[in-house]
């Protein structure tokens, strides 16, 4: 603080994007001092509950709560079989997710998802059946396709000030009608290629699953110690040593069990890689790079990130490049998972679960607070809803009734955090 600015009663904060790679101080990382004892904690606790400062933790206690109450329902649900069948299940509705999680943080919506990623499975679909590309030719096309729909729209959207509710719900409707006229007569394409299925198809044995269990805990346990470095480096306070070993040790857990469960069926699905890779990819790029600092201060207050030199409508620009790329991938490992592409793919409800499942991982509506690992979660608290009651043979109508209530709790807990942050922010 200088002199003046002493004088003045005023002082510079750090501002997301301000610094080409140094570390930024954000509100999470500031150290807040807490009350030594057991009551202390419980104060604490409650603080962080109320501001929704917990992190993953309610939603990984929802899963788990879920998991129980279907297990004693039914006791096929933890069985291996049906754990890596629901792994499958939710790997295109979250790979999509994983583009919705980088809108939410904008505080925008695409509505478009669904039928892109129907659309750009059909141009896959024909382009490999019809007109005899690879596989790996006409996966490209599709994604280059849904990135260039991305594009289009988000450069309606920042270029035209056009809300991005009216421009992909015009989105949704436009390219439905794309997927249905790519298809023409034909209806349904049924897919052969095994570049295309094995996507969905091809399960890893023990050496394979090990050493990827392996490379992820080694991957995490590195970043960890890098990270630790760079921020005492810089003097941003580090969380304790204790709490690191905690996470570290769940994480193993979750890794080891999980290796073991799917070796004692079929093995490690492919998709799972998939959907975990894209994850971590887009995680590293939201919390750890210029780009994704941008993204949560264009979320955070559009007009701020302007006036500290960021292209808001760059950023606005790729979100929404990349929120249609991932939708195209989506649609990619649906079809692989479905052995065909047909006027409904894209269809039904996976537009309003991808939404859900990044709403309900923890990602806010009201822009700037969230990851990438609510894609996951999400999907997987609705995918093991769904899977659940499809074992206990539950209606249809129940299951949309159960999803539904499960959205509207996570929302409310959204906004009642956001009020809580925004109370405490006046003290």
């Amino acid at each position: 603080m200088t002199v003046e600015q002493e004088r003045s009663g005023t002082r510079s904060e750090p501002v997301a994007g301000e610094h080409d790679d140094d570390i930024v101080i954000t509100p999470d990382s500031r150290l807040i001092t807490e009350e030594p004892g057991l009551g202390g904690a419980a104060r604490a606790f409650r603080r962080r509950l109320a501001q929704g400062e917990l992190g993953n933790l309610p939603v990984l206690l929802g899963i788990a709560a879920i998991w129980i109450v279907f297990q004693s329902l039914n006791d096929r649900f933890l069985s291996p079989v049906n754990l890596t069948n629901l792994m499958l299940q939710i790997a295109a509705m979250g790979t999509i997710s994983v583009g919705i999680v980088l809108v939410l943080l904008l505080g925008e919506i695409d509505l478009s998802v669904g039928a892109v990623s129907g659309f750009a499975a059909a141009v896959m679909a024909v382009l490999n059946v019809k007109h005899g590309w690879s596989a790996w030719a006409s996966m490209a096309a599709a994604i280059a396709v849904g990135l260039a729909i991305g594009a289009f729209q988000g450069a309606w959207i920042t270029k035209l000030r056009v809300p991005s509710f009216v421009v992909t719900l015009a989105g949704l409707l436009a390219w439905q009608g794309a997927l249905l006229y790519v298809l023409g007569g034909t209806g349904t394409i049924n897919l052969s290629d095994p570049g295309i299925i094995d996507l969905t198809s091809t399960f890893f044995g023990p050496v394979v699953s090990w050493v990827i269990a392996i490379g992820v805990l080694v991957a995490y346990v590195g970043a960890v110690g890098l990270n630790r470095r760079r921020r005492r480096a810089v003097g941003v306070p580090v969380a304790p040593i204790r709490v690191v070993a905690a996470r570290a040790i769940a994480l193993a857990v979750i890794v080891v069990v999980a290796t073991v469960t799917f070796q004692r069926d079929r093995g490690l699905p492919l998709a799972t890689v998939l959907l975990v890779g894209f994850v971590v990819i887009f995680d590293i790029i939201t919390r750890r790079t210029r780009f994704g600092r941008h993204i949560f201060a264009v979320g955070g207050n559009a007009e701020a990130a302007r006036r500290a030199g960021i292209s808001v409508d760059g950023v606005r620009l790729a979100v929404f490049t990349l929120c249609s790329g991932m939708a195209a991938v989506g649609g990619i490992l649906a079809a692989s998972r479905l052995f065909a592409v047909n006027q409904s793919s894209g269809g039904s409800d996976l537009l309003l679960n991808a939404i859900a499942a990044a709403v309900i991982g923890g990602t806010s509506l009201f822009g700037g607070r969230g990851s990438a690992w609510s894609a996951l979660l999400g999907a997987l608290v609705i995918g093991s809803i769904a899977n659940g009651m499809d074992l206990l043979n539950v209606e249809s109508s129940i299951k949309f009734m159960v999803t539904g209530a499960v959205l509207l709790v996570a929302v409310t807990i959204d906004a009642v955090s956001r009020r809580g942050r925004a109370t405490a922010g006046r003290f």
